[in-house]
């Protein structure tokens, strides 16, 4: 299913039901307009909403009164006057449902990891980025580190949504051979599967079999992670005259008129490339707060929404970056896949951007506001022309095909993290896919 179709508007009453939380409704309506001769850009718009619709009640599941309780349950005299404050301050997502407000399933989590003095009164354990901060001082001091990630990905379906004998298709994401990415070694991987080329920008293994109860689907790889450490000097700097990825891409990537005027306020009169990304970085890491955003797909215009909220996960604040670059032109893109770290391993989404005679650099927006937030002007500084060495890229790329394409709509179809699967001939529940992330191995070599 296009995804682009987010840029038509829907009609205004089911808009406004929506708004409300109508759900049901709205579904009895979009499928009365389906009936109706209405225009193709109409009809893809309102079959993906149905789509959209579901993600909603599975996500915002919380009462006032019950988010209030979970929060406090964690944080010592947490008050219901601290959640108003809050929520002024827009710290919350929500929605309603059937006109009462819900708020999403993970906003605690979500409260912890951006508000340091909450993080303090609550039962968390504190986050401890001595081995970050270690290896980035030792990139800097050494210019350059080669590290090798082995790791494990499997998925399976829960036991509710199993259907033996059933033909089922399986893709689990693979690193995309180029950037950082070095002699990559597929070690083992179930029986059958077929390795995408190194064209495929959402690279995957991919399996098609008949289904067998519990049956897992895994890759285990590794490869080396070859990062170089660039000390930008913006005296050096120059506008050679490349004019790719300068385009706009719908849904998201689009240069409307309040992008365009907030893109020329961030940057002023300055016309040197890098600094023009700078000032783009420094804008986004100092005035959005981290946030765990909705799905994707209920977004219609993700660089507008961050940029208008001014908070946002890490995909939304990279393709705030990459937006923005765009306009100021200079050429910028999408990076992804995770995050692997030598004590945890987890989605996460950054941006490239490219700057002669540099080359392609990296800008990690939300690596880089936590260092903000957090006052390390290491961190800061770093992940501005830099990255880390503990990233796995699968998806060189937003919203980009898998190979074979799946029939039916993707889990998430804006990344390649974790994987995907579908019956050949019917969906299968996205919360029923079951995925696992294992290190083996992460070590500096060389």
């Amino acid at each position: 299913m296009k995804m682009d179709s987010l840029r038509t508007p829907l009609p205004q009453d089911i808009e406004i039901l929506k708004q409300n939380g109508q759900f049901e409704l709205v579904n009895e309506m979009i499928d009365l307009r389906l009936k109706k001769d209405i225009p193709n850009a109409l009809k893809e718009r309102l079959l993906l909403e149905k789509e959209i619709l579901k993600e909603y009640p599975k996500a915002f599941i919380y009462t006032k009164e019950q988010a209030i309780a979970l929060i406090q349950s964690h944080i010592i005299d947490f008050s219901e006057e601290e959640f108003d404050e809050l929520f002024k301050e827009s710290a919350f997502e929500f929605i309603f449902d059937h006109g009462t407000m819900k708020f999403k399933d993970d906003i605690y989590d979500n409260l912890v990891k951006v508000h340091l003095d909450y993080r303090n009164r609550s039962d968390e354990m504190p986050q401890d980025d001595t081995i970050l901060e270690q290896t980035i001082q030792e990139l800097i001091d050494e210019n350059e580190m080669k590290v090798k990630i082995h790791v494990r990905l499997s998925l399976k379906v829960a036991k509710e949504d199993q259907i033996p004998g059933k033909v089922i298709r399986v893709w689990i994401p693979i690193p995309v051979e180029y950037s950082q990415v070095e002699d990559l070694k597929i070690l083992s991987y179930t029986q059958g599967g077929i390795v995408n080329d190194n064209t495929v920008n959402h690279r995957s293994i991919y399996f098609e079999c008949v289904y067998q109860e519990d049956m897992e689907f895994f890759v285990e790889y590794e490869f080396i992670n070859h990062v170089i450490y660039h000390d930008l000097d913006a005296s050096i700097c120059f506008d050679d005259g490349k004019d790719f990825y300068l385009e706009e891409v719908e849904p998201h990537y689009v240069f409307t008129t309040y992008l365009k005027q907030l893109c020329a306020q961030i940057i002023g009169d300055e016309t040197n490339p890098l600094l023009k990304a700078k000032k783009i970085y420094d804008y986004i890491t100092s005035h959005v707060t981290y946030s765990f955003v909705p799905a994707y797909c209920t977004l219609p215009s993700i660089p507008e929404f961050v940029a208008t909220s001014l908070k946002g996960d890490c995909g939304v604040q990279a393709s705030l970056f990459i937006t923005l670059c765009r306009i100021a032109h200079i050429p910028s893109r999408w990076q992804a896949g995770l995050y692997a770290h030598p004590q945890m391993i987890g989605n996460h989404d950054w941006a490239q951007f490219y700057v002669a005679p540099y080359g392609w650099l990296y800008a990690d927006c939300s690596f880089g506001g936590r260092g903000y937030r957090e006052h390390s002007d290491l961190r800061r500084n770093f992940y501005f022309g830099n990255i880390d060495p503990y990233r796995i890229p699968s998806a060189r790329g937003v919203l980009q095909p898998l190979e074979p394409d799946k029939t039916f709509m993707r889990k998430d179809p804006y990344d390649h993290q974790t994987g995907e699967m579908e019956y050949i001939d019917q969906v299968i529940n996205p919360d029923s896919v079951l995925s696992n992330l294992e290190i083996i191995e992460i070590k500096k070599v060389g």
